[in-house]
Parts: structure tokens; sequence; C-alpha cells
């Protein structure tokens, strides 16, 4: 008998949406950095709005991952322990 694979699919709707409301803002972010260099603004204000991009797509990564495991442990699934191996294994990659 093949071992389940580790994965998980988000089902939280108000969660998915939170989540896709801040990729959609990093997206209009980082749309503004490529305007920025473009019409040659100083460093400083590239380099924060990079940073604002970076912070939106980290904070939704966290989101994500943190709902996803929430949702696994609350549903008692058989291979939690697997799939919550593999989301530390995701929240790492992201420190």
């Amino acid at each position: 008998m093949a071992a389940k694979k580790a994965t998980h699919v988000l089902s939280d709707q108000e969660q998915i949406d939170a989540i896709s409301k801040r990729v959609k803002r990093a997206q209009g972010q980082l749309g503004a950095v490529a305007r920025m260099l473009e019409e040659g603004r100083s460093c400083d204000e590239i380099v924060i709005q990079m940073s604002a991009v970076s912070k939106a797509i980290n904070t939704a990564a966290f989101t994500l991952i943190s709902a996803s495991l929430k949702e696994c442990i609350v549903e008692g699934k058989t291979n939690s322990e697997a799939v919550t191996e593999k989301l530390q294994k995701l929240f790492l990659s992201l420190a």
C-alpha cells in the first residue's frame, strides 16, 4: 500500500480571499516598482516599495501555511503528521 502524499489544499474561503487580496496588492506594488525604475525615482523610494512587496508576499505565504496547518490539525487527517512536517518545512523556507 502506497503512503499518502503529504498535501493540503486550503478550503477556508475567508482565508483564501484574504491571501488573494494580499497577493493582488503585492502585484500592484510590484508594478509600481517597475514604473519607479523607469521614471528614475530614487533608490530609497524604490527599496521602500520593494520592501512593501516583500512583506505582502511573506504575509500571504505565512497566512496560507498557518491556515493550512490549522485545517490539517482540526480535520485530524490520517496523514496530518506528514502534512504538518511539510508545512513546517514551508515555514522554514520563508525564514
